[in-house]
């Protein structure tokens, strides 16, 4: 039996437990996944500022009218990708898999006013695969596990989570577990 996780974060489970039922495993996605996509909309904010600043600079100046106007559409496309950027940290916060030793719970925000929450059971796992591919995930150590169930929802992919053999190795051990609790096998 894994014994119970205790989170190095506080955490809000999006669901109430079970009778004795025990959280083995949360996981959100790794930290290089937050970071590489927030470099990516700072490199889309600022490039065509600086650019637009550099062509305006060099044409009209960006004294009088004509400056205040660029001014605004930098501030604009700024605060476009400002509002882009919290709601990727969000996400990030806020995507959770569970796995606990009678199911695995998938739960997802993608802004305020939207919550997306699936659950399967152990015993309708059928298949685990784990999908690392590309420099970052090898370096750091992070992919996805996906998970196909007999379940009303197919498949679950624990997208971008850190040490990805790890989870499926736990998914499998509870997995067979329940599978032998159910034909009333003991463990």
């Amino acid at each position: 039996m894994a014994t119970p996780v205790q989170p190095r974060w506080p955490v809000k489970l999006p669901f109430t437990l079970q009778q004795n039922e025990q959280v083995l495993l949360l996981a959100r996605r790794h930290w290089a996944f937050l970071t590489w996509k927030l470099i990516k909309e700072a490199v889309l904010a600022l490039v065509p500022i600086a650019i637009l600043l550099t062509i305006a600079a060099l044409t009209f100046g960006l004294d009088g009218r004509g400056g205040q106007v660029v001014a605004l559409i930098c501030l604009a496309w700024f605060l476009v990708f400002a509002v882009r950027s919290y709601f990727l940290w969000y996400r990030y916060n806020n995507d959770l898999w569970v796995v606990t030793d009678q199911r695995i719970v998938d739960s997802s925000r993608r802004h305020w006013f939207h919550h997306a929450m699936a659950s399967a059971d152990l015993d309708d796992v059928e298949d685990i695969k784990v999908h690392k591919e590309g420099l970052f995930p090898t370096l750091f150590n992070f992919g996805d596990v996906r998970l196909q169930t007999a379940g009303e929802q197919p498949n679950f992919i624990l997208s971008g989570v850190p040490r990805p053999n790890d989870a499926l190795a736990l998914i499998d051990r509870q997995r067979d577990a329940a599978k032998r609790r159910l034909r009333g096998v003991p463990d």
